[in-house]
């Protein structure tokens, strides 16, 4: 039975659904030495925030399927060292949306009406109004930065509240942010117009420092900054002198460079600042909606089903993965197929996405590829994870087309292999139901559900050689299970696809090809 880590605290529902499949140990108080120690035993590990799963915890981790952070972020795993040892890195990027929508309303609205500065004001006996004057949301201008879950839901309340909408996000289109309601503008146009500025988006290289002096000099006074996003996408010293010196009104920060926040001038500004303890995910129902979603992820890769929010599988986001799957399926399939027909090493892949496949996305489908195509070889230490990496270290390329032309069916996948003992395609397609058929194998038109055991030949079309191959598999006891041939013209070459209840014993294959008329014989297992 497999066995899962939980090393940081986690909802009991979370537990409740690892232990379906597996043997869970909660162990919260772990030092980092004491993981390294023990994590060799595990097939999955389950973290949030306080655990850091650095390259030497992963590198001992010599059965780790999964690790699973029920939160957004994954800044505490190493994910290029998960990646490449093929290690499924999932989050929850949707299970605290809510959670952190609010509480970023709830500091702007605080921020406003200096809610907190009020409630300590009264709770010491005062009853200073005078000092507490707000200011209204009502037609104001938000900037957004960052229209992902978070940001639109922000869009979508502030909006409702009479607030008038700006929004920066070089990955959505124009008519995106108009559907949410949000005019898409240059970052420098938004600082310049926004009379609060909230930010949703993940700390990268590009991204830290992003709200830094000479953007903070580019702001009204009147303006107001919310971060629960990440710590690092705003210079706090800057910011901490743009208030004090009056340059903009004030900020409201859930998260920062270094957590827990120690010394910082960040503390001595007064009341045109709100800091709190990074509790954007803090709800109750934001932390059982995490534990839930990541759990059951951890499940599925257990069971060796994909994972759905996987952030170290190219272009494998949930909704991709609910529209893609059937055709993964298909394009790994093909995969496996014309690898074991390559025989030998593999040089180069095209992959050529048909009809209506051509409108989608085509990286995790080159993925699904890649991972059957090496499966042969690799077996079960290949995955959609690290299927990219292992290809190019083997000097595979990959060249990949598009051809929106519907012919037989409405969507096909064909990929062509080709390595140093020759040339070998096939396509294949979706039916109605979802079921796979193979469509074409080196030129041939053939129409074959793949099954676990296949034999295909290369062979002139002539009277009696099916026949003489069903005989000769019947010598060795191998039953045929179907059996199809494809054909361009009449008495020319032919291929055969034949479905076998069981794999072929050892030396039938030249048996095979001493039969008068057959060039050429693959099996192939799926």
């Amino acid at each position: 039975m497999s066995k899962v880590l939980v090393s940081d605290p986690i909802d009991q529902a979370g537990i409740d659904i690892l232990s379906q499949v597996a043997t869970v140990d909660v162990k919260t108080t772990l030092k980092p030495d004491e993981l390294v120690s023990i994590i060799g035993e595990y097939d999955a590990l389950m973290i949030r925030s306080g655990t850091r799963v650095t390259k030497e915890i992963i590198e001992a981790g010599t059965n780790l399927k999964i690790i699973g952070r029920a939160g957004v972020g994954v800044d505490n795993v190493d994910v290029p060292v998960a990646t490449r040892r093929g290690i499924v890195v999932v989050n929850s990027p949707e299970g605290n949306t809510i959670a952190a929508a609010e509480h970023t309303l709830a500091m702007m609205l605080s921020l406003s009406r200096h809610i907190p500065d009020a409630n300590a004001s009264v709770k010491r006996g005062e009853w200073d109004r005078k000092t507490f004057v707000g200011a209204e949301v009502y037609k104001k201008t938000l900037g957004i930065v960052g229209l992902g879950k978070i940001g639109s839901h922000v869009a979508n309340v502030a909006k409702a509240m009479g607030m008038k909408l700006l929004a920066y996000d070089p990955f959505i289109s124009t008519e995106r942010a108009e559907q949410i309601g949000c005019q898409l503008v240059d970052m420098d146009v938004l600082v310049q117009q926004a009379d609060y500025i909230t930010l949703h988006i993940p700390k990268t290289p590009e991204t830290t420092h992003l709200i830094n002096a000479a953007m903070l000099a580019k702001m009204k006074p009147t303006t107001r900054i919310i971060n629960c996003a990440r710590g690092g996408i705003i210079d706090e010293a800057a910011l901490a002198t743009a208030i004090k010196e009056g340059q903009i009104a004030g900020a409201a920060l859930d998260v920062f460079e270094s957590e827990p926040l120690a010394e910082s001038t960040l503390r001595d500004i007064g009341k045109d600042i709100i800091l709190t303890p990074h509790l954007g995910a803090s709800t109750t129902e934001a932390q059982v909606n995490v534990a839930i979603d990541v759990a059951e992820q951890i499940r599925d890769v257990l069971l060796g089903l994909p994972a759905r929010s996987a952030v170290n599988i190219p272009g494998l986001g949930p909704d991709v993965l609910e529209e893609l799957r059937p055709y993964m399926l298909l394009a790994e399939t093909l995969g496996k197929l014309v690898g074991q027909l390559a025989g030998g090493r593999v040089e180069l892949l095209n992959i050529r996405l048909q009809g209506e496949i051509a409108n989608n996305k085509s990286q995790p489908l080159v993925v699904a590829a890649l991972k059957g195509l090496l499966h042969q070889a690799l077996r079960e230490r290949v995955n959609y994870v690290n299927a990219s990496i292992e290809a190019k270290e083997r000097g595979i390329r990959v060249i990949e087309t598009r051809d929106a032309a519907v012919r037989d069916y409405a969507g096909s996948l064909h990929l062509e292999a080709v390595g140093n003992l020759g040339t070998h395609c096939v396509t294949g397609a979706l039916l109605g139901d979802g079921e796979i058929r193979l469509t074409d194998m080196d030129g041939f038109p053939i129409n074959v559900p793949p099954s676990q055991h296949m034999l295909f030949t290369l062979h002139r079309d002539m009277p009696g050689i099916i026949g003489k191959l069903g005989s000769l598999l019947g010598s060795f006891n191998v039953n045929i299970a179907s059996m199809q041939v494809g054909r361009k013209i009449v008495r020319g070459d032919a291929v055969m696809a034949l479905s076998l209840d069981d794999p072929l014993p050892d030396g039938i294959l030249t048996e095979i090809t001493k039969v008068p008329g057959i060039r050429d014989a693959y099996t192939v297992t799926l």
